[in-house]
């Protein structure tokens, strides 16, 4: 018997929505999330694994009264699109969902995310959204990758990727988007935990040893940083533990143990411990030497970051003349970059060690015409207004819940004249555009830059020009 025989195959006006049931879709349209959206009748349904313009037979595993969940029980009309996963567990592993499109696809996709959000939640009628950039290599882009540990149930310890919505390990083999020498440490160290009966952490009962280990890597130097994140302060195999990775690894730089012994999804705690090298590794981006830490936020693809810094100075203008502030500095990267153009650069990031990186790097690089303050921008703005700093270009690179609208009120305030946006979250983008066109701003251009190949994430950038009306 055929499927569509077997399932609830009826005219639009019969159709009674049921769990567990087959219903011929076609998709229309893909979220945020990279799920297809088709509709039965004037139901809609989420599919995983879907493109735009195919049809397939669905099951329904979840129906909500306004909306449904599906997966995939037969094809019948695939898109041209479509291309065959390189990852052996991508439908079982979480770390990618857009795998099983092709490049030209994926970007098209994000390039219609952005607009359609700008439009959405922005309420631009016709945003200008500039092709996306996209990569010419898109295998092992990530320098910096943080994979759970846990135990199999039987006194194992195992790691991996969490499977798609939920906190179940996918055993780590191989992966796609990470250097094969930071898979191959991952698994050496899972394999030192079991020889040494290190215990791995079990989420349910907070008990345990090993909970997550990040690997951090400098593309200029090829070194690699290695951190532990363990439920105490210690483990006395850990000097063996170094020896034999060190000995196997060369290019470790650094071994580091963050302690996190909370009954938390976080993954690091607060305090690190440096246990061989000296807690650091150095990467150098568009020219300039950086200094990361455990700690340090730091772009995760080298490659596309330098494509996205330079469109970001690209859209400031800068001439030589001009004052810069750069919000959420982080350890100083768009702001150094920048002070190479710029007539004196600011920086502002409230994260005490992460100033103390920035300054660093400023010594490392020479760098005179910088000045780097702890403490938020939105209050370290209205500071520099008390002071009558005449301010020319303000850089934004908030994290993903986008700026606090005191902050964006301080730049309408402050009279900045232009405001380059940089974004994670193309959401949080779109709502704090809309803040600063209605304050006197006009958006003149957005480009989009794709550092997460593979996946729905997207990267942009952006220019605001104060109205010459608005005073």
């Amino acid at each position: 018997m055929k499927l569509e025989e077997k399932s609830n195959m009826k005219p639009e006006e019969e159709i009674v929505i049921k769990k567990n049931e087959l219903y011929n879709v076609e998709f229309t349209s893909m979220t945020h999330e990279g799920l297809g959206v088709g509709r039965i009748g004037n139901y809609p349904v989420f599919v995983f694994d879907a493109l735009v313009g195919e049809k397939a037979v669905i099951r329904l595993i979840k129906a909500d009264k306004k909306h449904g969940y599906g997966t995939i029980v037969r094809m019948s009309k695939p898109s041209e699109r479509r291309v065959k996963p390189v990852c052996d567990v991508y439908y079982q592993c979480g770390g990618c969902n857009m795998m099983h499109i092709n490049y030209e696809g994926e970007l098209a996709y994000k390039k219609s995310l952005v607009k359609e959000t700008l439009k959405r939640i922005g309420k631009f009628e016709e945003p200008k959204v500039k092709n996306v950039i996209g990569m010419e290599e898109r295998v092992g882009y990530r320098n910096k990758v943080s994979v759970p540990f846990g135990d199999n149930g039987f006194g194992k310890v195992i790691c991996g990727f969490y499977k798609q919505r939920t906190h179940i390990i996918q055993p780590l083999e191989t992966c796609y988007i990470q250097t094969e020498t930071a898979t191959e440490i991952v698994k050496f160290i899972r394999n030192l935990c079991n020889e040494y009966k290190i215990l791995g952490y079990n989420e349910e009962t907070n008990k345990g040893i090993i909970r997550h280990v990040l690997v951090r890597h400098s593309e200029k130097y090829n070194e690699y940083m290695v951190i532990l994140v363990l439920t105490k302060e210690q483990i006395k195999e850990q000097n063996d533990i170094v020896l034999k990775l060190t000995h196997r690894y060369p290019m470790i730089r650094t071994i580091v143990i963050n302690v996190n012994n909370k009954d938390t999804n976080t993954i690091l705690g607060e305090q690190f411990i440096t246990i061989y090298g000296d807690g650091i590794i150095i990467d150098e981006l568009c020219g300039l030497q950086f200094e990361i830490s455990p700690e340090s936020f730091y772009q995760v693809n080298h490659s596309q970051t330098e494509k996205l810094y330079t469109k970001a100075i690209e859209y400031a203008e800068l001439s030589g003349d001009e004052v810069v502030i750069d919000a959420y500095c982080g350890i100083g990267t768009i702001g150094l970059i920048a002070s190479q153009k710029a007539k004196f650069v600011y920086g502002v990031e409230m994260v005490k060690s992460a100033i103390a990186n920035a300054r660093k790097n400023a010594y490392l690089n020479n760098v005179r015409n910088i000045s780097f303050v702890v403490g938020k921008s939105e209050e370290q703005i209205l500071k520099w207004k008390k002071e009558q700093l005449q301010v020319d270009v303000i850089f934004i690179d908030p994290p993903r819940k986008g700026c606090d609208k005191i902050l964006l009120d301080a730049i309408v305030e402050l009279g900045i004249k232009k405001v380059v946006y940089i974004s994670c979250d193309v959401a949080t983008f779109a709502r704090d555009a809309r803040i600063l066109v209605d304050s006197g701003y006009e958006l003149k251009e957005t480009t989009p830059v794709d550092m997460f190949p593979f996946t729905t994430h997207i990267e942009t950038v952006s220019v605001f020009v104060k109205q010459q009306n608005n005073s």
